[in-house]
């Protein structure tokens, strides 16, 4: 199964937004909440070069904010990134 994190603060309507699509899917995921964390911020950009929030990132790879992973869900991305690796019959 993929690795999920969420790189989220609060208050933040837009993380629990992201937060829920991910637990509606039963994906099991890491939150890194950076509410009080400005190290953790310094961080998250220079992991992805946003500094906004949610930022969810699929394996290591930058998967984007609440407007990403809706259109991730919308357009079927989103449930090919969290499919596990099956073997080829």
């Amino acid at each position: 199964m993929s690795e999920i994190t969420v790189y989220s603060t609060e208050p933040c309507s837009f993380c629990a937004r992201v937060k829920g699509i991910l637990e509606a899917r039963g994906v099991k995921f890491t939150e890194i909440n950076l509410a009080k964390d400005p190290q953790g911020r310094v961080e998250l950009v220079s992991k992805t070069g946003m500094m906004t929030f949610p930022q969810v990132l699929v394996d290591g790879k930058l998967l984007g904010g609440f407007a990403e992973v809706q259109a991730a869900v919308e357009n079927g991305h989103l449930d090919e990134l969290l499919i596990e690796d099956r073997p080829t019959p």
